[in-house]
Parts: structure tokens; C-alpha cells; sequence
């Protein structure tokens, strides 16, 4: 397809593949809020064979060009796992994906859009979700509130111009994705805190630090949670076994005990939080690559005592469903919350935390965010369009 200058075409080598994870590169390289990713991980996450999701989904990724030039990019896919989901949750049969969406206009990114739409179209689809990049699990949604900060580690950032781009072209807000900054080295209101010491008065909670020797058991124990605990959520698609294992791989080197902690009643697990250091704070300064020195760098960071943040996020936090709109739902989360914030504080020198992303249909959890004093920061926006 050519519009002008312009010509869209198929990935189908690893130097364009190169190419494609390269053009943010160039596009954000003077925009001091941008955090360059990891060439590596971002290759792993587009290839078969090494990212487990591609076991249940395909993917077609689309290159803009313009005299040679690269200036544009695009995924197209379907999530087979998605199609089986209830409609009524945002997926189901018919529902086609896009993503990793970057453009250096409104042209080319309506060109993209439109080739994105044909292909989702000619295998059956009859509407297009995004940007998923691949995953809800992944970089969900565009950012349109926020752009003035940089993201925390694992959520992403686009131009501020693409909102209107999108929309124009005829795509609609389904759901925004809200991530909440609070202070947590002067501690959580008294509220909170009375509602933790009664918690830890009763002898049926315990609330307990994951063991890092028992690393893969204590990742499928919370993985399973996550899946009871998400299922009736807006764009629920189930972890299967090998992307918890991926996911658990992926974790490990910033996988701290102090900072991951589940919550069971007379023994029987039934809520979890999973934190992480800002790991963007060190990515910034390496520009994409751990190479030749940078992965020393990193792991020095990481392995020397605990690394010392500013920020902690807190990427996924649940509660199993047969509790959930319960007294003790909100009790075991202020209870996580407290305990990993002491620690975060104490241990890892951290003065602020990013809670989310969480859903806008998730009343429940965000009134836990603002409950601990967190403000709504960024929004991230998934839209819907027919095919």
C-alpha cells in the first residue's frame, strides 16, 4: 500500500526487525522523559519460539518507509486465548489486536492503522483492540495523560500527538488504565494504619515474604492467585504455564523477598503484591544495550546489597475472587501495602511508589490507591474500533 512516498511493508527479515525495534530509538532520542528499553528484550518479546505467548497468538509486524527511511511501525494480532474469552469482558470471537504503534505523522500512522485493520479484517476479525503490545500482561494502552514524567519500569510512553491521530481515524475509548504516585516514606493515613493493626491483631491472617529458594513454586502460587483473582476483569486473558515461567525467568534478577509478600487465611493463600524496584532509574543511562559493560553495571546495581530506588512499583497485586467486595479484601490489601512499604523505605532507601496499572471499571482497587494517598499520575487509553 503507498500513499505518496510512503510504502507499508511486511517484517520479514531480522534486519527489518532490527529496524522495527529501532525507529522509537531516533523518534524519542531528545525527549528527556522517554526510558530507551532493552534491544534484547524487546527482540525476545517479538519472536516465536521465545516468547511463549506466540503458543496461543499470531502476529504481523507492518514497517513504514519513506525513501528508504523507516518511519513508522505496527503489530497486527490475534490472541487465539482472547477469541475464547466472554464478550462482555472487552475480548471474545472476533476481537483482533494492534500495537507497538509509532509514527512521524498523522499520514502514516492512519496508513499503518489501515493495514493493521486489513489484515485483522481478512482472518475473520471484527474489531481491533489497542494499542496491546502484545499483551494486556505487556505495555497496554496509549499514554494520554502523564507524558511530563517518565514511566516507571514495564509501562510505556508514546507521543502526546497520537491521541488525536487515532481518534480521528474513527477508533474509541473502551478503557483507560490509571497508575497512581504516592509518598511512602512519611507513612499511610491513620485510617489505614488502624485498619492494619487490627489485621495484625487476628490470629487467622499472616502475612509472609515469599522465599526466593522456592523461586518457580512461589511464582506459580502467585500466578494462580492473579488468574482467580483478574478473571471477571475488563480484557482478562490467562497466564498459561509457560508464560508463567517466562514471566518468572524475566523476574527473577529483580525479584526481592522483602518486596513480594502473600497474605493467607488459617493457611490458605489468598492474596498476594508483587513490588519492584524502579529499574528504570539504571535503563535510562544505558541507551537499549547491556553491552559491553552495562549488564556489569546492572547487575552490580541489583546484587550489591539492595539497590537503593527512589521509586517502587507495584506491577500486580490481587485478591481471590470468593473474597473480593469484602471487609477483609480491603484489610489483607492495606496489610500488603504497610508491610512492603516499610521495608521499600527501610531496606531500599525509596521515598515514592507508582501503584497500577488499574483498570477504570476497578472501583474496588482504586479506592485502595487513593485510600494510601496516591494520585492519579498517567492514563493510559485502549480503544475499539469495527472492523
Amino acid at each position: 500500500m503507498q500513499a505518496g512516498e510512503v510504502r507499508i511493508e511486511r517484517v520479514a527479515s531480522k534486519g527489518a526487525t532490527a529496524e522495527f525495534i529501532d525507529l522509537p530509538f531516533r523518534l524519542y532520542a531528545s525527549d528527556p522523559n522517554w526510558v530507551p528499553p532493552l534491544k534484547d528484550e524487546v527482540r525476545g518479546l517479538l519472536t516465536p519460539g521465545k516468547n511463549p505467548w506466540f503458543e496461543h497468538a499470531e502476529a504481523q509486524l507492518f514497517l513504514a518507509r519513506r525513501a528508504g527511511e523507516v518511519v513508522g511501525r505496527i503489530s497486527a494480532h490475534i490472541d487465539y486465548l482472547a477469541l475464547q474469552q466472554p464478550a462482555e469482558q472487552g475480548m471474545g470471537p472476533g476481537t483482533g489486536f494492534w500495537g507497538f504503534y509509532e509514527a512521524e505523522s498523522a499520514e502514516i500512522g492512519k496508513l499503518l492503522l489501515d493495514e493493521a485493520a486489513s489484515w485483522l479484517r481478512t482472518r475473520g476479525m471484527t474489531q481491533m483492540l489497542g494499542p496491546v503490545s502484545f499483551a494486556m500482561w505487556d505495555e497496554p494502552g496509549l499514554l494520554v495523560e502523564g507524558h511530563d514524567h517518565p514511566p516507571t519500569v514495564m509501562m510505556g510512553f508514546n507521543s502526546a500527538a497520537y491521541q488525536a491521530w487515532i481518534e480521528a481515524d474513527g477508533h474509541e475509548k473502551v478503557e483507560d488504565l490509571y497508575t497512581y504516585a504516592l509518598k511512602i516514606d512519611e507513612g499511610f493515613p491513620e485510617l489505614t494504619n488502624r485498619i492494619v493493626a487490627m489485621g495484625e491483631k487476628s490470629g487467622k491472617i499472616k502475612i509472609r515474604r515469599v522465599n526466593k529458594r522456592r523461586f518457580d513454586e512461589e511464582a506459580a502460587l502467585i500466578l494462580s492467585i492473579l488468574n482467580d483473582a483478574w478473571s471477571d476483569n475488563w480484557g482478562f486473558v490467562p497466564f498459561t504455564p509457560a508464560e508463567v515461567a517466562y514471566a518468572g525467568k524475566k523476574l527473577k534478577p529483580i525479584v526481592f523477598e522483602d518486596l513480594i509478600r502473600v497474605a493467607e487465611i488459617d493457611g490458605e493463600p489468598v492474596a498476594f503484591m508483587m513490588t519492584v524496584p524502579d529499574l528504570n532509574e539504571q535503563l535510562v543511562k544505558y541507551g537499549g544495550s547491556l553491552w559491553p559493560f552495562n549488564w556489569a553495571k546492572l547487575l552490580w546495581w541489583l546484587n550489591v546489597g539492595t539497590p537503593q530506588v527512589t521509586t517502587m512499583r507495584v506491577p500486580l497485586m490481587g485478591v481471590v475472587k470468593k473474597l473480593q467486595g469484602s471487609r477483609m479484601a480491603s484489610q489483607l490489601a492495606f496489610m500488603l501495602i504497610e508491610y512492603i512499604r516499610r521495608d521499600s523505605v527501610k531496606k531500599f532507601g525509596a521515598t515514592r511508589g507508582d501503584f497500577g496499572w488499574v483498570l477504570s471499571s476497578n472501583g474496588p482497587m482504586g479506592s485502595v490507591g487513593e485510600a494510601v494517598g496516591g494520585k492519579k499520575s498517567k492514563v493510559y487509553r485502549i480503544y475499539r474500533k469495527a472492523l
